[in-house]
């Protein structure tokens, strides 16, 4: 068994450098064509939707490196397995590393968009590794004192003749190790280079967003100055929730970025990023929300969005035809979403966003351009880094999300979340409050919120500000904590009078429904 886990070992390493090699190359190039991203993203498609739905609700935003570490941890599995066939034949244990790097090859150049030289990191992941277990080889051979290589195969087979003046034992184990140890910081090198020049080419763009013709005056004052634990009335950029399919951030230069409308219209249109900018922007303040989003869950909040509306970008497109029943939109690596139109031109305020929040959209929510429809979950409805938009119909085109089965229609449930006290939290007794937010578009807005202590009578608490009913509201209880166990519940009621359902449903496949209630304790 000793004798075995050193070649195990070096199946780790040669992998380990192969792939920080694969990631640095794949930085340079497309990002997404790195062999653990592109193997990790053929993951997803292929996972079925409960056990997506299951991730999302146990690791949350945490659930895409928990994926790449899985994805990594199995390769490095079979690497291990590949070091050990090394021991008896190099040709094999070889043949295994190049074998797994085919199928990163084979994954990333199955991406909707991707490119001939997407195969390129591949490449050199396949050949960084097999030079780096020869490499290890060589050394093991080297230094071992019955190391004599046979005429049929000088560098793969021992024989147990003895060596004159063999390297000592000690001697022989610390070679290996430096050798080892010097391959383990390259590809911890490699790879972190690799990060560090995705993070470079992904940040922040530095784009001027024109303002629009009839700017919004500043959002009022939230709650959460004075009542703390309470989710901001506007969510900064960076702690606005994503959720996508993608494990990176795609790298898009704005200068060679465009806009097509083709389909059921009266021409075809490509616009450029210069072009949408001149046009007459809006500002609208609008709360997204995923389909994911468990009762009480993370993935909802409020921006302040700029950019075209819908209605405008179709009539500079002739208008819509006949024919068309779905907005059918393209990102730049081959995802498709599709919004019903009737749905997407029923008089909301569907829009074509360049901004969030005052800013160039932040790469990770779309730069330079994303789709935003209120009242709608983002699957059906938020296009990130679009690039096409197709009027056709649901008999000639399927999308990503209908292919595994979610809902065609989605409009957004109204609900409402407790923000504090946290579930399980220790309360100190007296004077305290219950408070949170709720949202119901398209609905009349949130005309109130209620709040329920040990399964009593449900209370009406006091609501924030209003930014529009496609916005949220902040909401909030004051509360006699006594000592001992409390069930809280709430529930919204919109502006039509339609009370948040207690039936219980799963998210997939058109949103999760129930009341939020959690239990606290009250110190004593």
């Amino acid at each position: 068994m000793k004798q075995r886990l050193p070649w195990a070992a070096f199946g780790v390493v040669a992998t380990l450098v192969g792939t920080g090699a694969g990631h640095l190359v794949a930085s340079l190039l497309e990002p997404a064509s790195s062999p653990v991203l592109a193997v990790g993203s053929q993951v997803i498609d292929l996972t079925p939707v409960p056990m997506k739905e299951w991730a999302i609700r146990t690791f949350g935003t945490a659930d895409k490196p928990i994926l790449i570490g899985s994805v990594l941890a199995g390769v490095l599995v079979l690497a291990a397995v590949a070091g050990l066939v090394t021991r008896r034949r190099f040709v094999l244990g070889a043949g295994i590393l190049v074998a797994l790097v085919g199928i990163a090859a084979f994954t990333a150049l199955n991406r909707p968009a991707a490119e001939v030289a997407d195969v390129v990191p591949s490449l050199v992941t396949a050949v960084v590794a097999v030079a780096a277990l020869a490499l290890l080889v060589r050394v093991e051979r080297a230094t071992r004192p019955d190391a004599v290589p046979t005429s049929d195969a000088p560098h793969l087979r021992l024989t147990d003749a003895p060596v004159a003046g063999s390297v000592p034992p000690a001697a022989r184990r610390r070679t290996v190790l430096v050798t080892a140890g010097l391959l383990t910081v390259t590809a911890a090198v490699l790879g972190g280079a690799g990060r560090l020049i995705t993070g470079l080419r992904t940040r922040p763009a530095d784009v001027d967003i024109p303002a629009a013709l009839r700017p919004l005056g500043p959002l009022p004052q939230g709650l959460e100055g004075r009542y703390d634990g309470i989710t901001p009335f506007q969510v900064p950029n960076r702690d606005f929730y994503r959720v996508d399919t993608r494990l990176d951030v795609p790298i898009i230069d704005v200068d060679d970025w465009t806009l097509t409308i083709k389909g059921d219209v009266g021409r075809e249109v490509v616009l450029t990023f210069d072009d949408i900018a001149a046009m007459e922007l809006v500002e609208r303040d609008i709360t997204l929300t995923c389909v994911s989003n468990s009762v009480g869950g993370p993935y909802v909040g409020g921006a302040r969005w700029r950019g075209v509306l819908l209605a405008d970008l179709l009539a500079l497109a002739g208008g819509v035809g006949s024919v068309a029943d779905q907005l059918f939109c393209t990102d730049v690596d081959g995802m498709t979403i599709s919004t019903p139109l009737e749905l997407a031109t029923d008089g909301r305020d569907a829009m074509l966003a360049i901004a969030m929040n005052g800013e160039a959209l932040p790469r990770e929510h779309g730069f330079p351009a994303r789709m935003v429809i209120p009242g709608l979950y983002g699957f059906i409805s938020a296009t990130k880094w679009i690039t096409t938009m197709e009027l056709t119909t649901y008999a000639q085109k399927t999308s990503y999300w209908e292919e595994r089965e979610w809902a065609t229609e989605a409009p957004i449930k109204i609900s409402s979340r407790i923000d504090t006290p946290r579930a399980l939290e220790e309360v100190e007794p007296g004077e305290t409050f219950v408070g949170g937010i709720a949202w119901a578009q398209q609905n009349g807005g949130v005309a109130k919120v209620q709040v329920q202590v040990d399964g009593g009578a449900w209370q009406d608490a006091r609501l924030g500000p209003t930014a529009g009913n496609d916005y949220w509201r902040q909401w909030y209880l004051p509360w006699t904590a006594e000592s001992g166990a409390h069930t809280l519940s709430c529930r919204v009621v919109d502006g039509k009078g339609n009370t948040q359902t207690p039936a219980r449903a799963n998210p997939f496949p058109s949103g999760a429904s129930g009341i939020h209630t959690l239990r606290v304790t009250v110190a004593g």
